[in-house]
């Protein structure tokens, strides 16, 4: 229960952090740049990642010569003490902010702090309505599927090439640190993937627009999550299918950062951003469930945990169809000044 009241309140800020960051990107960048700056925004997360997952492979390192042994101070733990420290910096950014003239504008036109943010507004006016929820039909695919599935595929990693080391006689006290590297490798991979891939999707869309973006972005998806988890056998599939993989899936939220602003105005768009990201992670919770029951629904029919793993993957993958059956719906929003 603890360890569950401590991922609420994780939850609980970043995804607050994120509707109003890209909500402030927008609103202090030109039309021309402003594509750019927010594609960079969510490009740069990956780093932190990418971080995360060097220090995880040197705890992997230390636990596998023993650093651990007969210590409460496994290495998940020194990970989430790790990750609590970048989050003091949102304190001394805070303290320098200014608020974006626009949102200064709109206030002063009339949209009090009160009023502004209103979610009676957002369902009230027509057009925000079908925009918050043609947005959450595009984050609802990316969110279950990176979630749901993309991040799982550290656990599938583990399963596949545990039966590896136990085919070569090891003990689970002898192959337990070589996962955890290996796990460490494939966040990695995973990641330089993803930056790839939303700078991709930043590059895309400024030349052929949001929508035909999100087209190829779904659709890549799709390929890239099922022929990973369905093909890769080998350590070197690691090595380009994972990478592979964090591209096609992780392009999206390069898309949901330089689209969800442009659907809302000023008094409203870190409301509706929120609302079409954040509860796209509802959904995802429900995704979770659902590929858990899968894995041990077809695990007993199969009784072979990568198999399992194998089916669900593919049957999962069909969430990014959502998507695409949403995109007719999506208003292109390329060379436009944002909505007031």
């Amino acid at each position: 229960w603890d360890f569950a009241a401590y991922r609420f309140l994780t939850g609980l800020g970043v995804g607050g952090e994120f509707a109003v960051g890209v909500a402030l990107v927008a609103e202090v960048m030109p039309t021309t740049a402003r594509a750019h700056a927010l594609g960079w925004l969510q490009m740069l997360s990956t780093i932190g990642n990418i971080s995360a997952a060097f220090i995880n492979i040197g705890l992997g390192v230390m636990e596998g010569e023993g650093a651990f042994d007969g210590s409460e101070w496994k290495p998940w733990r020194l990970m989430f003490v790790v990750g609590a420290v970048p989050a003091l910096l949102a304190i001394l950014i805070r303290s320098r902010l200014k608020e974006p003239e626009k949102w200064q504008q709109a206030v002063a036109d009339g949209a009090t702090p009160k009023k502004a943010g209103s979610m009676a507004e957002l369902f009230g006016d027509p057009r925000w309505r079908r925009n918050a929820i043609v947005g959450l039909c595009l984050a609802v695919p990316g969110v279950v599927g990176l979630w749901a599935i993309g991040f799982f595929s550290f656990d599938f990693i583990r399963s596949v090439f545990k039966q590896h080391y136990e085919r070569e006689g090891l003990s689970p006290d002898e192959y337990r640190g070589k996962l955890t590297v290996l796990v460490g490798i494939t966040s990695v991979l995973l990641n330089i993937g993803a930056g790839l891939g939303m700078y991709s999707f930043k590059l895309f869309t400024e030349r052929h627009g949001r929508r035909p973006a999100f087209a190829v972005a779904f659709v890549l998806a799709i390929l890239g999550t099922t022929g990973t988890f369905w093909f890769l056998n080998d350590f070197y599939d690691v090595f380009w299918m994972i990478p592979l993989m964090g591209f096609c899936q992780l392009s999206l939220f390069g898309g949901y950062a330089i689209y969800f602003p442009e659907l809302f105005p000023t008094r409203l768009r870190s409301t509706g951003t929120s609302f079409c990201y954040n509860v796209g992670r509802y959904v995802a919770a429900l995704g979770t469930i659902t590929r858990g029951g899968l894995i041990k629904l077809v695990g007993d029919q199969v009784h072979d945990e990568v198999l399992a793993w194998r089916y669900t993957a593919l049957a999962m993958s069909s969430v990014f169809l959502i998507g695409l059956l949403a995109l007719p719906f999506a208003p292109e929003t390329r060379g436009q000044p944002l909505p007031e």
